[in-house]
């Protein structure tokens, strides 16, 4: 193995913690990949990496080793991107499902168009990534981010509105202020922070007033949230651009326009230990041409 490839699969078996899987990112067989790190470690006079039955860490030397084998490789990444002007390779990101499905995709071909030797993995979700230990480039998500060692690009904030079934509302009436919520329902969005639903919110002057009104359906999943607001569950909240089809068919209705809630930051994160590279700039800067037509003013963002 020569050895470019070898501070390749170096790079991701510390990334990744796991012989198997560094291969199968890097298509090698795991004893080619065993062989190939013993050959670097004989090639170096030293240990780099601890294996046990379950994980795969970097040993003192083998950390200082690492750092330098990504600014290598990151360094190397930039030279054959100024020789040749393309960006290559394989773009690992994780979106949330609904921006992923309606808003990303149908850009996408343009994209890659653009960047013929780039491949994209889109994957989908809301759960927390590991992006060292999953292999993942970057992830977009919605929302206040908990603190971490992650780099954050905040790309805007979502406007966000409340909506409910025409069903929902002739059954218990269109609701004209938050004053006057009593006898309403809405669908619980439980907080995968707290495990509790979270309070609609809405905004007054400038003040921001939280309401918990009853639940009788609890949901964990934003799609989840709307397919059960078209069922006329109760009243939900979300981002605008996740009902453009439910309100122009007619499917879901907007209410209480005049106390919206806040709205919500959208941000990338990628690895702090990690160069940028040149794959996740230009995603990076692409997510903000394509998404900041979303976004709404920022007006007391959450």
């Amino acid at each position: 193995m020569d050895r470019l490839t070898a501070l390749s699969l170096f790079v991701r078996i510390v990334d990744r913690g796991s012989f198997s899987a560094a291969a199968a990112d890097l298509g090698l067989s795991r004893p080619v990949a065993t062989a190939a790190i013993k050959d670097l470690e004989k090639r170096l006079g030293t240990r780099l990496l601890q294996r046990s039955t379950r994980h795969v860490h970097p040993t003192v030397e083998g950390e200082a080793y690492h750092r330098r084998c990504i600014a290598i490789l990151a360094d190397l990444e930039d030279a054959d991107r100024g020789a040749s002007g393309a960006i290559a390779g394989l773009l690992r990101v994780d979106v949330i499902g609904h921006l992923a499905r309606t808003i990303l995709l149908p850009e996408l071909p343009a994209f890659l168009a653009h960047h013929p030797a780039l491949t994209v993995h889109l994957g989908e979700g809301e759960r927390f990534v590991d992006l060292i230990l999953e292999g993942v480039d970057c992830v977009v998500r919605a929302g206040v981010l908990a603190d971490s060692d992650m780099m954050v690009r905040r790309l805007g904030f979502l406007e966000e509105i409340t909506v409910a079934s025409p069903g929902y509302l002739a059954l218990h009436g269109v609701p004209t202020s938050p004053d006057h919520l009593g006898g309403h329902a809405m669908v619980g969005f439980v907080s995968s922070r707290t495990g509790q639903p979270l309070p609609l919110e809405f905004t007054r002057t400038g003040e921001v007033i939280d309401v918990a009104l009853p639940a009788r359906v609890l949901v964990g999943t934003a799609d989840t949230s709307a397919a059960a607001a078209r069922l006329g569950l109760g009243l939900v909240q979300a981002p605008r651009y996740r009902f453009t089809d439910d309100l122009a068919r007619g499917a879901l209705v907007e209410v209480l326009a005049e106390y919206p809630p806040t709205p919500t930051p959208i941000s990338v994160l990628y690895p702090s230990n990690r160069q940028l590279s040149p794959r996740v700039r230009v995603f990076v800067d692409w997510l903000v041409a394509v998404i900041g037509p979303l976004c709404a003013p920022n007006r007391n963002p959450k």
